[in-house]
């Protein structure tokens, strides 16, 4: 087996030829085959030549590569027109002598099929036009028209290897077009077996809705993306989105960031959702989960974080007047550039283009949030099973970045929707779900925390009130009769209120008539008290009474018997 230096090795043997096109480089694992010819195939319309002048355009700009465009369909000056949209300023770089565009106008009528035919009237104009200004790209566009009227297959194959041989030798990468045939990649059906790059464009059309696609048919001697990626042509040119990392290696973080909404982070406890997770707020139409998502978003912005709002039912300028009714301006955070806010229909795109364009802006505004709103309106442009494919990569990507993501989706009944709704709850990291509650007579909601991964949560259903002060959820009312919410919660709270003062008042008067009793009582106790002390005392007055009488008739005893005494012994003396 080979050492890991020789693995290396190999991996480097191929050089590459950075494209400078948004996510090709990444597809292909570098860029183009240096000094190699490449194939760029599809049909009419799907972008093989701005392709292939994005290429020369960004080697000139970007890389310092000039490069030449051969072109055998359109003139210079139509070319120079056709890409001005784009940024593109043919005309300045042609004065620069950055790159060179030929114009070969060939007459199908004046070609002789004959075994002479050859190419080398084009391989002097060709060299010519590279060594002018040292090109070290080229493109051929297309070589449908260079070969036209040719039908000798032989003749045809020996002439395109020649072609590619030739370029070879001049070192320079290059792109050659051709239109896609019936059964094969091209309309000869032999460029494929002679090119060391092949790359398919597609345009397809489904349900009245357009998706570009890009697909690396071959690549000798590197690695490379083997699906289809979706790519689009806007102002800055064309972005491919490889949007198949499945890897599930994305980062992972135990900050947490406020949902905008005190009661809601202390039910997901107490410090909201985690950051780079996913978090879904489903439920049917009216029960608030703009407002949620609103303010989430007005949360980001206050921490000074950007957000991205994309929209799939209404225009920036109508979700800003709605939710100021509920206390959240937007609109300050929209010209502070912390909060962008893109609304479309999503029939304006298919799902793949959808994909590229959030994938384009995010990578642009940098975001710590993105808000999706709602997303089952995506179901209109695709099948349950496609919408899931969009969030899994969507998600993917986003947490891949560190972006926290929150969806909104429409329930309904029916089991579309249903599907919907379970397949993307198996993906997210937190699951809100507002219900209505009707009962006597008015709707009210509740919210649920169906599942969040990685941290405690109330399993318990709070009552989700929206007031032009804010959102807000309070504690349902849990009586014998069962969950009381809206104005039978406050209905019973106010009897309980009522309730409690009657028996404080009625508390109160007893107290005072105890107390009243209790002093009537004590005066009974006191002047009883009093009628007891009196009798004691004339008792203990006649005790004493008794005792001191007592105590003189013993003295007068004692007195009355010294006497006696006294007088007999004087009687004795006188005898």
């Amino acid at each position: 087996m080979p050492s890991k230096s020789n693995k290396t090795a190999l991996k480097a043997s191929l050089p590459k030829t950075p494209t400078g096109i948004s996510g090709l480089d990444e597809i292909t694992g570098g860029g183009l085959p240096k000094g190699r010819p490449s194939l760029i195939c599809g049909e009419a319309g799907s972008g093989k030549t701005l392709f292939s002048i994005e290429f020369i355009v960004r080697g000139a700009t970007e890389f310092g590569e000039p490069g030449v465009i051969m072109t055998f369909e359109e003139k210079a000056e139509e070319l120079e027109m056709n890409v001005t949209s784009l940024g593109f300023d043919l005309k300045k770089l042609q004065k620069e002598s950055k790159i060179r565009i030929d114009h070969v106008h060939i007459d199908r009528t004046e070609i002789e099929e004959t075994g002479e035919y050859d190419l080398d009237g084009l391989f002097i104009r060709l060299g010519y036009a590279i060594d002018s200004i040292g090109a070290k790209r080229v493109v051929l566009d297309t070589i449908e028209n260079l070969f036209a009227g040719l039908n000798n297959l032989g003749i045809l194959r020996a002439e395109l290897r020649r072609l590619f041989g030739w370029l070879k030798e001049k070192g320079v990468t290059a792109i050659i077009t051709g239109e896609k045939g019936e059964g094969s990649l091209t309309r000869q059906g032999l460029e494929e077996y002679v090119s060391d790059c092949v790359i398919l464009l597609d345009h397809r059309v489904a349900n009245k809705i357009s998706t570009r696609l890009l697909r690396i048919i071959k690549y000798r001697g590197s690695l490379h993306g083997t699906n289809e990626y979706p790519f689009l042509i806007d102002e800055d040119g064309i972005s491919v989105l490889p949007v198949t990392s499945l890897q599930l290696q994305g980062i992972v973080s135990t900050q947490k960031v406020s949902s905008g909404i005190p009661a809601l982070d202390n039910m997901l406890g107490g410090k909201g959702f985690y950051r780079g997770s996913s978090i879904l707020v489903s439920g049917t139409a009216g029960t608030g989960k703009t407002s949620l998502a609103a303010f989430f978003a007005n949360a980001t912005c206050l921490r000074k974080e950007r957000c991205i709002y994309f929209a799939f039912e209404e225009p920036p300028l109508q979700i800003v007047r709605n939710l100021q009714s509920i206390g959240v301006n937007l609109n300050t955070h929209i010209e502070s550039g912390l909060l962008q806010i893109h609304s479309a229909r999503p029939t304006l795109n298919g799902l793949e283009m959808h994909l590229a364009a959030i994938h384009k802006k995010v990578k642009a505004f940098k975001p710590r949030t993105v808000i999706l709103d709602p997303i089952t309106n995506l179901v209109t442009v695709g099948t349950v099973s496609e919408v899931k494919s969009f969030l899994i990569r969507l998600i993917d990507f986003l947490q891949g970045e560190n972006i926290t993501v929150l969806f909104t989706a429409l329930s309904l009944n029916t089991v579309v929707n249903e599907q919907t709704d379970e397949g993307v709850s198996s993906l997210v990291d937190v699951w809100l779900q507002v219900r209505d509650i009707e009962s006597n007579g008015e709707r009210n909601r509740g919210m649920y925390i169906m599942k969040s991964r990685g941290m405690k949560h109330s399993n318990q259903v709070r009552e989700f009130i929206i007031t032009d002060k804010g959102l807000d959820l309070v504690d349902v009312y849990l009586g014998q009769e069962g969950v009381l919410i809206g104005s039978a919660r406050e209905a019973q709270l106010l009897s309980e209120t009522t309730g409690a003062a009657l028996r404080t008042h009625a508390l109160t008067q007893k107290d005072k008539e105890i107390q009243r009793k209790r002093m009537v009582l004590e005066a009974k106790i006191s002047s009883l008290q009093e009628e007891f002390d009196s009798v004691q005392d004339q008792l203990n007055k006649v005790y004493v009474e008794e005792d001191l009488k007592k105590e003189i008739m013993e003295q007068n005893r004692k007195q009355l018997t010294q006497l006696r005494t006294s007088h007999n012994s004087d009687h004795g003396k006188r005898k």
